[in-house]
């Protein structure tokens, strides 16, 4: 940053514009050569000449003494070369000539856009990342003094820091972990900036940018791994079922009433929607005799023991 002429402030980008006018000092300097006009043409005397003419030149020069800084903004005033005060808000004076508004610094939060393109993860993937950093100003003398540009360097260390951070991550990483990519890189650049006077209030990653060939992997590695968690799920699923009909087949075996009503019951479930009609074997209707079914049981265990 180099020194700016007093009648000059420095934008966001770091290019000089000009000053806005301090209305009061316009005021005033209209009032007193309006007053030295007045008393050198209608005063008696070269007494009165010499008075115009001096009220004249200290009107001309209050724009040059009164400055005004805004409530964000911090003036640095250098006296013959060397820092003399930190000036603002509000209203200040300098002496013309030997005084000199160096830097205006402004104090409110800022924010810096960076990316790093085509820069190759810790898996050797090629990404382009999209950040923004929010940053302050709270040492406005050491911000003005310790470093020429401020701003192109918080925009090249923000660069540097992204790049190191994606060397050293996985792409998986950077991908599902990106609140904690944006913690780092908070920790690192304020590490950096902080002997200048700057504060890092927060860093965002907005986007991560991977080529069209590698996401369309991605996308069906994604595919493959959901199905197979939907074949586990599906086995899985099946197999407590049949843990399931092994129980309730022990439960109709001890207990051959449960499988009638259990019979029953189908068959009202299914008549029961539409109105439907069912017609049932005969054989199928003694099956569900539970007294039939456990004197068949008892017959068939009896013949399978020996005779005495």
């Amino acid at each position: 940053m180099n020194a700016a002429s007093p009648n000059l402030r420095i934008d966001p980008f770091g290019m000089p514009k000009l000053q806005s006018v301090n209305p009061l000092a316009m005021v005033l300097s209209a009032l007193v050569v309006t007053s030295g006009g007045l008393l050198a043409a209608l005063g008696e005397g070269d007494g009165a000449k010499w008075a115009g003419a001096a009220l004249i030149l200290v009107g001309a020069l209050i724009p040059l003494t009164l400055k005004m800084a805004n409530q964000w903004e911090r003036a640095i005033v250098l006296r013959l070369g060397r820092l003399d005060k930190v000036a603002g808000p509000g209203l200040f004076l300098v002496i013309p000539v030997i005084d000199q508004v160096a830097y205006w610094i402004d104090q409110r939060i800022q924010t810096t856009e960076f990316n790093a393109q085509q820069a190759l993860s810790k898996d050797t993937v090629p990404v382009n990342i999209d950040a923004v950093i929010f940053w302050q100003v709270h040492d406005t003398e050491r911000a003005a003094l310790e470093i020429q540009d401020y701003r192109r360097a918080i925009s090249q260390v923000s660069e540097t820091s992204l790049r190191e951070m994606v060397g050293s991550s996985m792409l998986s990483t950077l991908l599902a972990e990106r609140k904690a990519g944006d913690e780092m890189l908070r920790e690192v650049i304020g590490r950096k900036i902080a002997d200048w006077g700057i504060s890092v209030i927060s860093v965002e990653i907005r986007d991560i940018g991977v080529p069209a060939g590698l996401q369309d992997a991605m996308s069906r590695q994604a595919q493959a791994e959901r199905e197979r968690l939907a074949r586990i799920a599906l086995g899985q699923a099946e197999q407590e079922v049949a843990v399931k009909f092994v129980e309730a087949a022990e439960i109709y075996g001890r207990s051959p009433a449960a499988l009638q009503l259990r019979a029953m019951n189908i068959i009202y479930e299914t008549t029961k929607e539409g109105g439907a009609t069912i017609l049932l074997p005969t054989a199928m209707v003694d099956a569900m005799n539970p007294g039939g079914v456990l004197g068949l049981t008892q017959a068939a265990l009896a013949a399978q023991q020996p005779k005495a």
